[in-house]
C-alpha cells in the first residue's frame, strides 16, 4: 500500500467514528426537557418505557398544535409513581396528563412474587389518580399493553394483563376518568409491531402507538 492510500485509509478510521458520534449526539432524547412554543396547550405523557418508545412521535404528530412534554425517566410500577408524582407534576400547568403504569407492577421479581399485587395495584392507582385530579388537566388513562407468549425476561405472565386492566378500569370509572384501550389497538396486530417474546414494540410499532396516542390527545384538546 503507497504512502498515499495509508494516509486516506488512516483518515477515514478517523472520521467515521467522528461522524457516528455526531449523529449519536444529535438523535432527541425522549427524557430530555423540551422548551414551550407560547400559545398552545400543554400536555403531559406518564408511562414507562413503552410510552417513551411512543413519546418522540407523538411529539412529531402534534407539533404546532401542542406542546408534549414527558416525565424525565421511566415510571416503572405505581410504587415508584407515589414517590415521585408530585415532583412529575411540580407547579406546571398542564391541559391534559395522558398516563400508565401496570407493566412493570405485574412483573416478577427474583424473590418470585410480581412486583405490585393486584389489589394493591388498584388501590395505589386511586391515589396517583387523586393526585392527577388537583392539577386541574382533562386526564386520559392509558391501558397497559400486551405482554406476549414465550419466556419473557424478566417474567410477565400474558393474561396478568387483562386483571391489571380490569383493575385500572374500576379506578378509572369511579372517578370518570377517559380509558385510551391501546391494549386492543396493540394485540389486534400484535405479531406486526411488537419484538419477539418482548413486551417492547418495533421502531414502526411505537410509531403506531404514537398515532393512537396523538389521535386521542388530540380529541381530548379540542
Amino acid at each position: 500500500m503507497n504512502a498515499k492510500r495509508t494516509s486516506l485509509l488512516f483518515v477515514t478510521l478517523l472520521v467515521l467514528p467522528a461522524l457516528g458520534q455526531a449523529q449519536e449526539a444529535k438523535r432527541p432524547n425522549p427524557l430530555a426537557p423540551i422548551t414551550d412554543a407560547p400559545g398552545l396547550p400543554r400536555v403531559l405523557l406518564i408511562g414507562d418505557s413503552i410510552s417513551i418508545g411512543y413519546t418522540l412521535p407523538v411529539r412529531e404528530r402534534l407539533k404546532g398544535r401542542a406542546n408534549i412534554h414527558r416525565i424525565p425517566a421511566n415510571g416503572g410500577p405505581t410504587i415508584r409513581g407515589l414517590v415521585q408524582i408530585d415532583s412529575w407534576l411540580a407547579d406546571s400547568k398542564w391541559d391534559v396528563i395522558h398516563f400508565n403504569w401496570g407493566l412493570h407492577d405485574l412483573k416478577f421479581m427474583p424473590h418470585g412474587k410480581r412486583q405490585v399485587t393486584l389489589a394493591a395495584y388498584e388501590k395505589n392507582l386511586d391515589s396517583l389518580v387523586r393526585r392527577l385530579k388537583q392539577t386541574g388537566a382533562k386526564l386520559i388513562w392509558r391501558n397497559t399493553t400486551p405482554v406476549p407468549e414465550g419466556e419473557v425476561k424478566p417474567k410477565r405472565i400474558p393474561s396478568d394483563v387483562a386483571h391489571y386492566n380490569a383493575a385500572a378500569e374500576r379506578v378509572m370509572r369511579k372517578h370518570s376518568i377517559l380509558i385510551h384501550d391501546l391494549y386492543a389497538f396493540a394485540l389486534a396486530r400484535l405479531g406486526e409491531i411488537q419484538r419477539p417474546v418482548n413486551v417492547h414494540f418495533t421502531p414502526e410499532g411505537s410509531a403506531g402507538l404514537a398515532g393512537e396516542v396523538a389521535r386521542v390527545i388530540l380529541d381530548a384538546l379540542e
